[in-house]
């Protein structure tokens, strides 16, 4: 069973977000660690670690200008009910970015399945040569949820290597974006949330040739 494992530093909001891994080559589970910092109201940000387990697919080599597909498939999570004693309600405007390799071009993207993700279906969009999982959500806390299997359609260049990573390298420029609304003493309050994966591993290698 794939499984999040959520750890929390600070007060206020650390919620589960679902980052999504690009494939290694064949089948394997792949462990993501995202670095998280919440904008809490009030008593400032706030900073937590979340770890991904995600099964990918892709293939080790691809002729030149070949088509090829990277399939990710996450876990099931659940979204936690109370922090540091204070109840999570939601977590919404989920939004988790990944750039077109280098050495190859980007066709389409197929999603299937997912689950308890709200009434609004997920989208991948690509711009910039950044493509975006996004959707609104919300995600009640306590909730089990589970991301769609995303299966990329892609075309290899001429020659090298495609690497696949994940987008950001800080908070001020995250990979992966949600709002977390917490019931606190003082009243509602929205986290905005920004995270990058800290490492950031290479998912996959694949050899043109």
């Amino acid at each position: 069973m794939k499984a999040l494992h959520l750890s929390q530093l600070g007060v206020l909001v650390a919620v589960a977000a679902l980052p999504i891994a690009l494939a290694a080559p064949a089948s394997a589970a792949t462990t993501v660690t995202f670095d998280c910092q919440a904008d809490a109201p009030i008593v400032g940000p706030q900073q937590v670690s979340l770890n991904q387990d995600t099964d990918v697919t892709a293939p080790a080599t691809v002729a030149p200008g070949g088509a090829f597909d990277v399939v990710i498939d996450p876990a099931p999570n659940t979204v936690p009910g109370d922090v540091s004693g204070n109840k999570v309600k939601n977590i919404n405007t989920f939004a988790l970015k990944f750039p077109i390799p280098a050495n190859s071009s980007f066709v389409s993207a197929d999603l299937a399945g997912g689950s308890g993700l709200g009434s609004t279906a997920p989208t991948i969009a690509v711009a910039n040569g950044v493509a975006t999982l996004s959707f609104p959500g919300p995600i009640a806390g306590g909730a089990t949820f589970e991301l769609p299997t995303v299966t990329a359609h892609l075309t290899a260049g001429q020659s090298g290597t495609i690497e696949t990573k994940l987008s950001g390298t800080s908070y001020s420029d995250p990979g992966l974006t949600f709002k977390a609304v917490a019931s606190t003493i003082i009243g509602d309050i929205t986290a905005p949330t920004a995270c990058f994966p800290n490492p950031s591993p290479v998912f996959t290698t694949t050899t043109i040739g």
